[in-house]
């Protein structure tokens, strides 16, 4: 059994190498989703799938696909 790992935004910077700014963008966007918050601090959490998501992005990013293309190809 695997211990579901949660990371806040600031966590997910560090690993991911993206910026919060980004980040914050990104999930404007809804190319990523906060698997849930914090009732007391609204703080948001992510986990492992999240880190997944963004090298899946990064990588298309490097083969020059724009954001709206991203989306929709992360969405089908």
């Amino acid at each position: 059994m695997s211990v579901l790992q949660l990371y806040m935004i600031k966590d997910v910077a560090r690993l991911s190498g993206y910026s919060i700014y980004t980040l914050k963008f990104y999930l404007k966007l809804g190319l990523m989703q906060e698997i849930g918050r914090s009732p007391e601090t609204r703080f948001r959490y992510f986990d492992d799938s999240t880190l997944n998501r963004l090298a899946h992005i990064r990588t298309l990013r490097k083969q020059g696909k724009g954001l709206s293309e991203i989306k929709h190809l992360l969405e089908s």
